[in-house]
Parts: structure tokens; sequence; C-alpha cells
């Protein structure tokens, strides 16, 4: 049972050096902001005798990103790490040090990642980057039949068309260009065991996961012109509060008069528990960088706190069986649902009579 990647090289020189050491500001040194850009794009790129080999995180504001970027900058990558404000940008630029170099993205916004490619390429100097891992997602639940489909159209435009917009756009600083340097970059796309196991009223994420599997084959088959290799990293549950967050509960509220709203609650409370108790984000960076590293890297690595239940037996089990057994657990069934009618009946026949005088 495979649970982490395996045969990644060792730690840059001087890695637990780089990471304790603070920030240092422009007027410490004595010269201009520009100066002290340029000048510490230079420190970063040669450290011991090594260049740095750059790498673009997306979505590090936060949770797996945050911790993604935090465990490249120790082990002496230049990070490139995008966050939708510039109040994101100076907390994680506080928090990691100058090991993080921010860049304000919106990955459905075509200027704002013009700008960032833009921005890198100047700070690489004709270097070729490392990796580029797209992280940045969002999730919209709902059942299918009341969920609304701008949201929908949202949930695709940030997990699907935002990662190929901003994979297709960093593509030639990956070595998909004439003349790239000899050791191309590698992507990594961050997928989802619901890519592979759709659960109720969690489908719309499922699907975008989905695509991201298809997508992350036919790039993988196509950049091996330039050499270029994409790897999936397929998780499990992991310790997010994303399913506890208010834009969650006011999604849940918003279909408590269907026939699903008891379903829909149990389901949410069952996903706040996977949150709660998922594999550390810590985890999932270092098999991250592992990844980025290994000599011969898989294609897909699975990462999940429970590989049977998780992964394998889901997807080992008949469609119909799987059906049944998500059915009967989240009270999907005819059954459950003339029961929950006549309940209500019968509540509806208690406030009848209570307001009889």
């Amino acid at each position: 049972m495979h649970m982490e990647p395996t045969g990644a090289g060792p730690a840059a020189p001087g890695a637990a050096a780089r990471a304790e050491t603070g920030p240092v500001t422009a007027k410490e040194l004595g010269v201009t902001n520009e100066e002290f850009r340029k000048a510490m794009a230079e420190v970063r790129r040669r450290v011991d005798g090594d260049e740095l080999r750059g790498v673009i995180v997306t979505g590090v504001s936060s949770g797996i990103g945050y911790a993604t970027a935090k465990e490249l900058a120790a082990y002496g990558y230049r990070v490139f790490g995008t966050v939708r404000s510039a109040a994101d940008a100076a907390r994680v630029r506080s928090e990691l040090g100058y090991a993080l170099y921010p860049l304000i993205l919106d990955v459905t916004d075509a200027a704002s990642i013009q700008a960032a490619v833009q921005e890198v390429g100047e700070l690489m100097e004709g270097d070729c980057l490392a990796g580029l891992i797209n992280n940045a997602g969002i999730a919209v639940a709902g059942p299918l039949m009341h969920v609304d489909l701008a949201e929908m159209r949202r949930q695709f435009e940030v997990n699907v068309m935002g990662m190929m917009a901003v994979t297709q756009a960093f593509l030639p600083l990956l070595g998909a260009r004439a003349g790239s340097p000899e050791r191309p970059g590698r992507i990594i796309n961050l997928g989802s065991v619901s890519g592979y196991t759709t659960y109720p009223f969690l489908a719309p994420y499922a699907a975008s996961k989905h695509a991201v599997e298809a997508l992350s084959d036919g790039l993988r088959r196509e950049l091996m012109l330039y050499g270029i290799d994409v790897i999936v990293m397929v998780l499990g549950a992991v310790q997010t509060p994303i399913w506890e967050k208010a834009e969650q509960q006011a999604l849940l509220e918003r279909y408590t008069q269907t026939h699903y709203a008891a379903s829909a609650a149990q389901m949410h409370q069952m996903a706040i528990r996977l949150g709660r108790e998922g594999m550390p984000v810590a985890r999932v960076a270092r098999a991250i960088r592992l990844a980025l590293e290994a000599s011969n890297p898989k294609a897909r690595y699975v990462i999940a706190n429970n590989w049977l239940l998780g992964w394998w037996l889901p997807r080992r089990l008949p469609t119909r069986w799987m059906d049944w057994v998500i059915a009967k657990q989240l009270g999907l069934t005819r059954q459950a649902a003339l029961a929950e009618e006549a309940k209500r009946d019968v509540l509806s026949d208690d406030m009848s009579s209570d307001g009889e005088g």
C-alpha cells in the first residue's frame, strides 16, 4: 500500500539555516525598494553556490497552499505564491519571510495571470521554473436538482478553467519553448478521491476534480514533447475548515425547504467531521515536494488517511452496491422520503391542533 511519494532527492544545502533567517528590510540595507527587490531576487537565486529553482504555488493564503509554500521554501526553492489580495500578500510575506515572493493573482482573471507571468519571468532571468503546483480551488455543494447553475459554473471556472489558464500561461517558463533549458519543470495538479467516487451533494466539486484528472492525463501525454511531466496528487480528507465556513452554512440553508434537507444536513456534518479528522496539511505538502523531486515520479499519488475505505473499497464495489450503501446511510431511499413526509404531516397536524380554541 503506497501512501506517500518516495525516491526524493536530498534537501538543499543550508535549508534549515535559511528557514530560520528573519526578513530583512530595504531600510536596514540602506537601498531603495527596487534595488532591494532585485538584490533579494539575486540572493535567492544563489545559495551556497547553487542556483535556487523557482516554483509557482497557487492559493498560498491558507491550507495546503500555505503549507506547501512553507515546505518548499524550507528546502531551498524560490517560491512564487499566489494570493488574491494585498492583505494576504503582506501576511504570508511577514510569516514566511523573503523565501516567499507573493503574487497577486486570480485564476479567473486573465490580466492578473499575464501580469504574474511577466513578473516571474523577469525575476527568473531566463531560468526555467522547477514546477507549477495548481492548488487554488473552491468547493460548491448542494443537491443537483436545486444547485444554482451560476455557482456550478463558478466551480468549473476556478477549479478547471482557472487551472488551465494558469498552466497555459506559465508553460513557456516551465520549458515549453524553443531553446528552453535542459531541465524542464513539472506540473503538479491537486486532485481528489472525489474525482473517482461521487457522493451526494458533492457532485459539483467531484465533477471538477474528475475534469482535472482528464486534463492532467492529456497534458502529461502532450507535454512529453518538451519533457515536462504532469503529476496528480489524489487527496483524501485533509484537515481544513472549508466546510465550516459561513458561506457553506448559508449554502446548506438554501435547501432546508426541500426533500433533501435532512440528508444534506447529515452530509454537511460528515464533511465537517472529515475535515477535522483528516490528514494534516504538512503531510500533503511533504508529498508534493517529494513528487517534485523524485527521479521517476508516478503519474498519480494517492494520499489518504484510510486507504482501504477512502480509496480502494469504493472503487472496487459494484456501482449499485455503492448506491444502496450511500442511500441508506444518508436517508435517500424512497422509504425514507415517505417517512419524512409522514413526519411532516404529523407535525403540521399538531401545530393546527395547538391553534384551535
